[in-house]
């Protein structure tokens, strides 16, 4: 089959694997599309053994199993099931496997690729294959991490502010409508960004503006200066929320609207499996508005001209479509 290498050094290879043999436990899926995600940028830059792509939604092909041609988004963190985090529903932290699909062994950026049965959520057939993938990162990330703070911040007497207007910075901008924030601000260095997330219905906040205050930060851009930005900024008792990632060590100087306040500092990651179900209502609910995100389908042998373009902010949330 094609897949795409990641050698290091921002070089991209098009690339003939071996076909996945799913092992005990595994189905082969044939990707139907994958969507791009900022964070593989680092693998970009460094390098990976594996196939990269996490965004993933695909077809079972499996003759035999329960779930043979069934349409699945692919739930990128592998896990136990019974330690103490797997028990409690959290399938996101599980405290015993490690595996992500798509960092630590193949991911969709391919024709196809062996997928845990467990990591298997089927896509009912009303979601068309341009939006699927968006139920994951765009969707679940943004929407499990608003709802961890939900208690904290109620929604009908706060301001909220979303540093980055990314996928994962809009996602959680229609998110946060709908789980009833009214006052939404966005901050971001791109106009066309901007653009987009004020017909979403946000109001613009300066890039680095540190005149007014918040109850809620959403940083979702990872950039340790809007990370310090939404922690002078948030109000006594509100919440920043850590949606973004970043490599890089992050410095936090102790200043006075920092030191002398009590707020939360929130990291959320990824989101519960039991979480698709709710990230599919959302989904139904504001499929035109996630509908304007996708701004680019392409195949394999595109994919060295899209992913750069994407790196560089030029696209929202490019598909990759693979076939085959």
């Amino acid at each position: 089959m094609q897949a795409i290498h990641f050698p290091g050094q921002q070089a991209i290879e098009l690339v003939t694997r071996p076909w996945p043999v799913p092992a005990a436990g595994e189905v082969l899926l044939r990707v139907q599309r994958t969507a791009l995600c900022g964070s593989d940028s680092k693998l970009w830059h460094r390098g990976s053994e594996h196939v990269p792509g996490h965004e993933i939604f695909g077809v079972v092909d499996q003759p035999g199993h329960a779930l043979h041609g069934v349409r699945c988004c692919v739930f990128m963190p592998v896990f136990c099931g019974h330690c103490a985090c797997c028990s409690r529903g959290d399938t996101h932290l599980c405290l015993t496997e490690s595996v992500l699909l798509g960092w630590n062994r193949p991911g969709g950026y391919a024709q196809a690729l062996a997928v845990p049965e467990q990591c298997l959520m089927p896509v009912p057939d009303d979601i068309d294959d341009d939006l699927a993938p968006l139920l994951l990162d765009t969707i679940g990330t943004a929407a499990h991490g608003l709802r961890t703070v939900l208690p904290l911040v109620p929604p009908d007497q706060s301001d909220v502010l979303i540093l980055g207007a990314g996928p994962v910075g809009l996602g959680a901008l229609v998110a946060a409508q709908e789980l009833g924030w009214r006052r939404i601000w966005m901050a971001d260095p791109r106009p066309s960004r901007l653009a987009l997330a004020q017909t979403l219905g946000a109001q613009l906040h300066p890039v680095g503006d540190l005149s007014r205050r918040f109850h809620l930060v959403v940083e979702s851009s990872g950039a340790h200066a809007a990370r310090n930005q939404g922690l002078t900024i948030v109000w006594p008792r509100g919440v920043v929320l850590l949606l973004g990632e970043n490599d890089a060590p992050w410095t936090i100087e102790e200043t006075k609207p920092i030191r002398r306040k009590d707020f939360y500092m929130v990291r959320s990651f990824y989101f519960p499996k039991s979480d698709f179900a709710h990230n599919l209502k959302l989904l139904r609910r504001r499929a035109s508005d996630y509908r304007r995100l996708v701004d680019q389908r392409f195949t394999l042998d595109q994919f060295a001209d899209a992913f750069p373009r994407f790196s560089a902010g030029e696209l929202v949330k490019p598909l990759l479509a693979p076939g085959g």
